[in-house]
């Protein structure tokens, strides 16, 4: 049962009971922890980028970044041992590209971001609720990169049956940009394992370029000017010099977009 607070300038009415025209101390410490909880949100959601002293780095902090990397435009990717390089399209425009190690592989997407605040918590959770909404089951950690989603989402085998895909979200808020990787196979089933992607995400080159963009509109990729396009389920040959993570890569191999949960 509630009552009807009194105004200050009202004046008690006889016989009125102060349970219901007064707060109580429970009510007002109650108030005050919501209004707390409401403005740490708010200030959450403006926070500016988080220090990078390990990376990923924006294009004004490296003196050279095609030393050993991938020039792929808006993203420099190095380049590893044995490692395949997949770009993704969307209509006419390649925006991904996914290293593909062993077992496991790496999808590296970068979107325009504010230039005063950070976006990749405001993303976490957009993508959580994405996730919770087919079934999936979502565990936000501090990771290696940071705080990550360590998602289980829900898929359809081959066989026509149900299963469940163990995919690992990471983000890093830079100057005007956002750099997003999906980690699948075995690096997201087993996080210790996964120390050779997430060393390429970090030392990844984001250009976001000097002209006008709207938030998350997605940094757009091209092929290297030497690349060869290799079909679908085509064997690609890696490569075995020339990196600065003792190996490199001079093919590139236009694979299937990777199913990303929004």
């Amino acid at each position: 049962m509630f009552g009807r607070r009194r105004k200050k300038s009202e004046e008690p009415e006889p016989g009125a009971s102060d349970e219901f025209e007064t707060e109580t101390a429970e009510e007002a410490d109650e108030g005050a922890e919501a209004d707390a909880d409401a403005d740490a949100d708010a200030k959450r959601v403006k926070l500016p980028p988080a220090p990078r002293p390990d990376g990923p780095w924006d294009l004004s902090e490296i003196t050279d970044p095609g030393d050993g990397r991938v020039d792929l435009g808006g993203l420099f990717v190095p380049g590893v041992e044995g490692m395949e390089l997949r770009v993704e399209v969307a209509g006419d425009a390649i925006v991904a590209a996914t290293i593909v190690l062993q077992d496991s592989a790496i999808q590296l997407q970068a979107f325009a971001a504010p230039r005063r605040e950070g976006i990749w918590e405001e993303v976490r959770e957009e993508v959580a609720a994405g996730i919770t909404k087919q079934g999936g089951v979502i565990d936000e950690v501090e990771g290696p990169l940071g705080w990550e989603l360590r998602a289980q989402v829900p898929v359809q085998l081959p066989d026509g049956k149900h299963g469940v895909q163990v995919v690992r979200f990471v983000g890093v808020d830079g100057p005007r940009w956002f750099l997003r990787g999906v980690i699948s196979g075995q690096g997201a089933v087993q996080p210790e394992a996964a120390g050779l992607l997430e060393q390429i995400f970090r030392d990844t080159v984001i250009v976001r370029g000097d002209g006008p963009m709207a938030p998350r509109d997605p940094i757009v990729l091209k092929l290297p000017e030497d690349a060869q396009m290799v079909p679908d389920g085509v064997q690609q040959e890696t490569v075995e010099e020339g990196s600065r993570f003792a190996g490199g890569i001079d093919k590139l191999q236009r694979g299937p977009e990777i199913t990303q949960i929004h």
